[in-house]
């Protein structure tokens, strides 16, 4: 049976606004895209019903109320690795598969891990920003004591794609690689040539870098919690790339404060955009705050390169193909 020409309705809820050349390029044939830009899930109401697919980004967070009104969608997908923003349970009752785009921008987030990594515990942010601000000496003395890389351990939390990706990176650098996640079967740490601990304790007190690569869900919220950055040796980096409700923004603060943390680097946070009033943003703004010159925040930019973006979306919308067109689903996380 051909499908050329049926009209389905694929829409964007967020995040995309104009150009959708990318996702027209792979639906033409068979389904008008449309882009609502919602900022809002509020704002999807009366204007998804009658969807055959949705692909939903970071921007907005999609709950039961408006997926109970949702009529004929045969797939969500979620434009992104992580999908904490779809409630899964509530989609899989109403026999809608939800599907994320897991291959598309491994190398681009552990990059940017690599790049914080590296420009804090190479000194290269602390003294920019404290030089560009006229604050100390103009020597090397203002980032000391700055200790080699090579033989430190690099703690990578959650060994996927990115945290892989990641912990080969440290590997290239020399570092002594050690990764915590329950989930990951025996032989990984064999085949990459990485350690593996048993709880996340015992990676936190050795990592001169912590670096978090793991999904957000009940489990993982907050685990990086006050007690497990004490544990930490003093002078030690976090770094978060994966999602900001997993780290305790209050506990970096303290952290940075007293000096424990000798840096960190947040490419998430737990509210995007966060709230002019976050204690966090507060101090990383302040020139008399310590975090001001040892924080480094970005807005949920890891995932961005112009071939990781495009990547995206055309997996994206390849997935909704699939579904409209009866052909078995990839990646359904629900």
């Amino acid at each position: 049976m051909s499908h050329i020409g049926q009209s389905y309705r694929v829409i964007v809820t967020d995040f995309l606004t104009d150009d959708l050349t990318p996702e027209r390029q792979v639906l033409a044939d068979l389904a008008e895209v449309v882009a609502l830009g919602a900022i809002h899930e509020d704002q999807l109401l009366g204007r998804v019903e009658e969807a055959d697919a949705l692909i939903v980004y970071h921007v907005i967070s999609i709950t039961e109320k408006t997926i109970q009104r949702l009529r004929r969608c045969k797939l969500i997908v979620r434009g992104g690795v992580g999908f904490d923003n779809v409630d899964g349970p509530a989609c899989r009752k109403r026999g809608i598969p939800l599907a994320n785009v897991p291959d598309y921008g491994t190398e681009e987030v552990a990059d940017t891990a690599l790049a914080m990594m590296l420009s804090l515990a190479r000194g290269v942010h602390l003294l920019n920003s404290r030089l560009r601000a006229g604050s100390g000496a103009w020597s090397y003395l203002q980032a000391a004591p700055v200790l080699r890389l090579r033989g430190r351990v690099l703690g990578v939390v959650g060994l996927g794609r990115i945290g892989t990706a990641m912990a080969l990176r440290g590997k290239a650098l020399g570092m002594e690689v050690w990764f915590y996640d329950p989930y990951k079967p025996d032989g990984y740490d064999k085949a990459l040539g990485v350690r593996r601990v048993e709880t996340l304790e015992e990676l936190a007190q050795s990592a001169h870098v912590l670096s978090i690569h793991c999904p957000l869900t009940d489990e993982t919220r907050r685990m990086i919690d006050g007690r497990i950055v004490r544990l930490m040796p003093r002078g030690s980096f976090l770094i978060n790339t994966a999602r900001g409700g997993i780290v305790a923004a209050e506990a970096v603060l303290e952290a940075l404060a007293d000096g424990h943390l000798a840096g960190a680097g947040l490419d998430v946070l737990e509210q995007e955009p966060p709230p002019e009033d976050e204690p966090l943003l507060r101090a990383w703004r302040d020139p008399n705050h310590p975090a001001h010159h040892r924080l480094i925040i970005n807005p949920h930019s890891a995932f961005y390169s112009v071939e990781g973006l495009d990547d995206m979306r055309r997996k994206a919308a390849e997935a909704c193909r699939r579904a409209l067109l009866g052909l078995p689903l990839r990646n359904v996380v629900n």
